[in-house]
């Protein structure tokens, strides 16, 4: 069934609001970025027909080959950080206080696509469905409780641990990381489908996710993409460099400025990018990893972000599965090399990532995929009332202690505003 959507955003709040009664589902919404590279403005995957879970003591990336096989159709899903641990002879012994499964996927009973003004909808009754979702009424009077936040790393923690990590770039362990710390609140009480209306109104951006399920939620304003396939081309997106936006015209332009031409920037970006194409190799065709663009500029609400695309042809021997595999994590969220930044990491964090710095995407019925970078997410599991999000910054060389922790908050701003809160100047 395929029909034309008048007023796409009311629509939107209303099949989400509708999904929301479902134990699980995925929304997938681009904000209208008109990413070159998007299949859609939005995808809405709900209910479950089949799924995928894994732990660690499945080998995720064959279930998930094999669960592809039975499901040709849509599937969606997440891929957590810490599946490094089946790729490479790695641990995450650090608290996991989320508990999200390593993997999950599932293929939706009815999933709901707007392309270009057109509503697709893949349901047994698509007219019953579409009833339901135009009746719903829109609420938004549910109250949040106040958020008390805390963080794992006080300032002068986080700056002293910086140093540490610089000085094992000084001896030659590794040349960059990412080097993340984990904000959270216990006894918190919120309403997921509000605090993520109100995060995709404040910090519209291109991939950003909703993910229900069942007790775990993602709320998710990613600017990031991981990795797609379109064809046999395969896209990789690493943001590294990070500027303040501002109001002000003539202050905007020299934050933009300041960006192109910071050194440190530049370094981390060209780096990460190394490392991608590196990544790519192992599922390219001979001769045809290249960097598209190199040190883009883009524009967020919040911030303005360096980007560069590397892309390459993927090779006939090589399933969509091995593809992601081949590259995961994302090395805009390791470093380089990535083995031991992750292993170094591993040492100075104090939080499993989960969920965070993995992956949220869809695979489609024409053997494309596309997957997000999970950052500047709100992570919740509800039967726990825990509530948590993690912000990273590149560590070089030339990296700034104070101005690292500084590039932190900046990323984490939509977030605390959200949730209601002004920063962490009270901390040490």
């Amino acid at each position: 069934m395929i029909i034309p959507v008048t007023n796409p955003e009311l629509f939107k709040q209303k099949a989400l609001q509708w999904a929301s009664s479902y134990d699980v589902f995925c929304y997938l919404d681009s904000n209208n970025f008109g990413d070159q590279y998007s299949k859609f403005d939005l995808l809405l995957a709900i209910g479950v027909k089949q799924e995928l879970i894994t732990t660690s003591t499945t080998s995720s990336f064959d279930a998930l080959e094999n669960f592809r096989s039975k499901n040709p159709g849509w599937i969606t899903g997440f891929l957590t950080y810490d599946l490094k641990n089946e790729i490479e002879k790695l641990k995450s012994n650090n608290p996991d206080y989320l508990q999200f499964p390593n993997l999950y996927f599932f293929a939706p009973k009815h999933l709901l696509v707007i392309k270009d003004g057109q509503l697709e909808i893949i349901s047994d009754n698509p007219e019953r469905l579409l009833n339901e979702i135009n009746t719903q009424s829109i609420s938004d009077d549910k109250v949040n409780h106040p958020i008390n936040l805390d963080s794992r790393f006080d300032k002068q923690e986080y700056i002293d641990t910086v140093i540490k990590i610089k000085e094992h770039i000084s001896r030659g362990d590794i040349y960059v990381t990412n080097f993340c710390q984990e904000f959270f609140a216990e006894n918190a009480v919120i309403d997921p489908l509000q605090v993520f209306i109100k995060l995709n109104q404040i910090s519209p951006n291109p991939f950003s996710a909703f993910f229900k399920f069942k007790d775990k939620y993602i709320l998710s304003a990613s600017p990031e993409r991981f990795l797609a396939k379109r064809g046999n081309k395969l896209i990789s997106q690493p943001i590294k460099g990070t500027s303040k936006k501002y109001d002000d015209f003539q202050l905007d332009e020299q934050s933009k400025e300041e960006l192109k031409g910071h050194p440190k920037e530049l370094q981390e970006n060209v780096m990460i990018v190394d490392l991608v194409r590196n990544d790519l190799t192992k599922s390219a065709k001979a001769g045809t990893v290249a960097t598209e663009e190199l040190f883009g500029i883009y524009s967020f609400r919040q911030v303005h972000q360096m980007i560069s695309t590397v892309v390459c042809e993927l090779r006939d021997d090589v399933s969509t599965v091995e593809a992601i595999k081949n590259t995961f994590p994302m090395g805009s969220m390791t470093g380089a090399p990535k083995i031991s930044a992750m292993q170094l990491m591993e040492q100075y964090e104090r939080s499993k990532r989960g969920i965070y710095s993995g992956a949220v995407g869809y695979f489609s019925p024409d053997g494309d995929f596309d997957f997000n970078v999970v950052i500047r997410t709100l992570l919740y599991n509800a039967t726990n009332q825990y509530l948590s999000f993690q912000v990273g910054s590149a560590i070089t060389y030339h990296a700034e202690p104070e101005k690292e922790y500084e590039e932190c908050l900046l990323k984490a701003q939509a977030i605390l505003e959200v949730l209601g809160q002004s920063g962490f100047s009270s901390r040490p």
